[in-house]
């Protein structure tokens, strides 16, 4: 698996559940969260997400948007965040344009399968650049880590 840490973010514009295009090199705040994750509304994904708009407000202090991003278009992303309440955008990348630029479509196996699917991944930039990743990320307090790590690098 190729690395992207110290690298610079690939760019994109991606459709958002506020109906807006985000590209990232125009977002303005200190720190970026992208967590890449394979499904809306399954057990981990849910999880995961809850975790990341629970301490939303913590982000926020140390000046951090999130984003999920996954390949499920933007009607499911809005059923996905009414159902939860979740404050954050979340980007549709049908295409898996950005999801192939940050490395995160590969060779998954599940009971005994194997197949093509999105590994889940988070990316921390800052300033452009790829801070931190996580791959093949376990969920459960995965989103705390991320936070921790953030308030370190202040």
């Amino acid at each position: 698996m190729t690395k992207l840490t110290g690298k610079k973010s690939p760019n994109f514009k991606l459709s958002s559940t506020s109906g807006k295009t985000v590209e990232l090199n125009k977002i303005k705040s200190k720190y970026t969260v992208l967590y890449f994750y394979p499904k809306d509304d399954t057990p981990g994904c849910t999880i995961e997400t809850k975790d990341f708009n629970s301490l939303l407000s913590k982000f926020k202090k140390l000046d951090c948007e999130i984003y999920g991003i996954s390949k499920d278009n933007i009607e499911s992303h809005i059923k996905f965040i009414k159902k939860y309440n979740v404050k954050f955008d979340l980007l549709s990348d049908e295409d898996k344009t950005s999801i192939k630029s940050f490395k995160t479509w590969g060779k998954k196996k599940f009971m005994g399968k194997e197949f093509m699917g999105l590994i889940r991944s988070t990316f921390l930039i800052k300033k452009g650049k790829i801070l931190k990743e996580w791959r093949s990320v376990k969920v459960k307090d995965h989103a705390k880590e991320v936070l921790e790590f953030i308030k370190k690098d202040k």
